[in-house]
């Protein structure tokens, strides 16, 4: 060949090769963004059962197209606490069945045939077509699905592409006696092993492996003893992508990728053992015949159909080797105990957004549910004081201090991608929530350390004032109640009810004020109680006003809207019935008693 022909078949095969792993990235992130972070979601919640995370497992990575995009999901599900090291191996076994998905796609392009009808199965007839379809909706649609929709089918085009280009390019290699002895090379099962591996760790991509070499099968002759230990070298050379992702990350995410890494040369190293000590013995007939794009795509469903399911029972082997390899140690511990909850904000996450804002929402509802906690227990400290509990309280409002400045940081850096119009609205009222809920943490230290103050100067509400404040502390805690499973659950039912709410409370302070004059005037008080009952009055009040302002959120993100303001004004305003009716309910319920002066 020619310096010129080498130099064409080079370019096109790196080309082709560059279209292909472009055009696999995009698509997978098409269907990433296309699954809203609802996968990842799930993927959490069932894997407790190994049977069902292991065909979950195989589900999402066949949906992704990548097991390396799965398992490092993976590992940030386990780096960020979700889940366990004994869950996420059972994932990660059905991610490497659920990856031979990508090669039986291949191999389509081996479709060949005079008839029309199935000439038209073949990917080079309908991915032109396909690419249009796709551009037309990524660049002329509004809605995110459909956008998503055309990066799916743009990606998908680009990489049949690229498989036809890296085709075409090696073609004329057929004919050259050199290039037909370096591929008989392949032969020996440690060189193609190997050749496997390292291409496999340069591209980091197993499928990229398996179709450059489904591409050399459609032009020049592979064979079955070529082909077998690049296709079992590939499946440890995938797992350099886990390991790279693990390097930023905690002793669980590195055991994660670890067991990734066990498994496959396990299963490699017993696979290669066993086939070709057989082969040696028994001599198997088939391995010098060709072997085309559907036998590699078997070959490879073939090793993991037969290894995963043999491993699941004994996944626990993969977990304690991690844990040898890498020790729990004291500091671990500790770390973990006080980054709890914290760390589901892992970074891994913000490359899907909506999986990223999910996440966060998550931490959101365990900071507003520690808001709560550290609420009623500073009310129960106003007739009861203990200092036990008011040291719970002041932890709890400065874990809560801290979940929001992570929290505002992470919600930041979400807010740097792309997101859809209703993602972007839940983003906004996020960061106000995380604010409102702050505060009043902020509060419930405030009617702490009130409380405090009243105890250590041995002072005490009057009967009448108690049994006042008593019901004054039973509304403010239904607002925050309401507030935080409205917010939990983005029921919007639930939220309308807050503002009818909030006005009662304004109007029990008002009330409860007024009477204070009154027993004021009358002596039956002090002015020292009446500062005390003021300043908690006051975090009462404001409590309800922060829970208004959440539950305004919830709303108006549900009507695809947000403007708290305006929205507050327009409520007022208008004061339909079924506000009317629930105002009424409220001032029925926390009804002061009667009094006379």
């Amino acid at each position: 060949m020619s310096s010129l022909e080498i130099f064409s078949l080079v370019a096109g095969l790196v080309g082709g090769l560059a279209m292909f792993l472009y055009g696999m990235n995009v698509m997978s992130g098409g269907l990433t963004k296309a699954a809203g972070g609802k996968l990842e979601s799930v993927l959490a919640k069932v894997t407790g059962r190994p049977v069902i995370a292991y065909l979950f497992g195989v589900g999402v990575t066949a949906l992704v197209q990548s097991s390396s995009a799965s398992t490092v999901m993976v590992v940030g599900l386990v780096n960020s606490g979700i889940m366990t090291l004994k869950q996420a191996v059972n994932v990660i076994l059905g991610a490497n069945l659920g990856t031979t998905f990508t090669a039986w796609l291949l191999s389509l392009n081996a479709i060949s045939s005079d008839n029309f009808l199935i000439n038209l199965l073949k990917p080079r007839s309908f991915t032109p077509f396909l690419a249009l379809v796709g551009i037309a909706l990524y660049m002329f649609t509004k809605s995110d699905k459909k956008k998503n929709v055309g990066t799916i089918l743009l990606g998908f085009s680009v990489l049949m592409f690229g498989m036809s280009s890296m085709s075409d390019a090696v073609s004329p290699l057929k004919d050259v006696d050199s290039f037909k002895r370096v591929l008989t090379t392949f032969s020996n099962p440690l060189i193609g092993f190997m050749v496997g591996i390292v291409f496999t760790m340069v591209i980091q991509s197993s499928a990229g492996t398996i179709g450059v070499l489904q591409a050399l099968s459609l032009s020049v002759k592979v064979t079955y003893s070529m082909a077998i230990p690049v296709v079992v070298g590939a499946e440890v050379g995938t797992c350099i992508t886990a390991i790279l992702s693990s390097l930023g990350a905690n002793k669980n995410g590195k055991r994660t990728a670890l067991m990734h890494l066990y498994f496959n040369v396990i299963k490699a190293t017993l696979f290669m053992i066993i086939f070709y000590t057989l082969n040696a013995i028994i001599g198997f007939v088939f391995m010098d015949d060709k072997i085309g794009m559907v036998g590699i795509a078997g070959i490879h469903t073939l090793i993991n159909l037969v290894a995963t399911p043999l491993m699941l029972p004994f996944s626990g082997l993969l977990v304690n080797l991690a844990l040898k390899t890498i020790p729990i140690d004291e500091r671990e511990k500790k770390e973990q105990e006080e980054h709890e909850g914290i760390r589901t904000l892992d970074p891994r996450f913000l490359s899907n957004p909506p999986f990223a804002l999910e996440q966060a929402r998550q931490a959101s509802i365990a900071m507003a549910d520690m808001s709560r906690d550290a609420l009623q227990k500073a009310i129960g400290l106003i007739d009861n004081y203990d200092a036990e509990v008011a040291a719970d309280v002041d932890y709890l409002e400065r874990k809560v201090d801290t979940y929001e400045d992570q929290l505002g940081t992470y919600l930041m850096q979400i807010n740097a991608h792309h997101l859809g119009v209703k993602d972007s609205h839940t983003l906004s009222v996020l960061l106000h929530c995380i604010t409102d809920y702050e505060r009043i943490s902020d509060h419930a230290l405030n009617i702490m350390q009130k409380a405090g103050n009243m105890n250590e100067n041995k002072r005490e509400f009057s009967p009448k004032a108690k049994s006042e404040m008593a019901i004054f502390a039973d509304a403010v805690k239904e607002i925050v109640d309401l507030s935080v499973r409205s917010f939990e659950n983005q029921d919007v039912t639930l939220a309308k009810q807050i503002e009818p709410l909030e006005e009662t409370i304004d109007e029990i302070h008002k009330e409860m004020k007024r009477r204070h004059v009154r027993r004021l005037r009358k002596g039956k008080c002090t002015i020292e109680q009446g500062f005390d009952l003021s300043d908690i009055g006051t975090d009462f009040e404001r409590i309800a006003d922060h829970c208004s302002n959440i539950a305004v959120g919830i709303i108006e993100v549900d009507e695809d809207a947000y403007d708290a303001h305006g929205y507050i004004e327009q409520l007022k305003a208008a004061r339909d019935d079924n506000f009317e009716k629930t105002f009424e309910f409220y001032q029925n319920k926390y009804l002061l008693p009667a009094v006379k002066f």
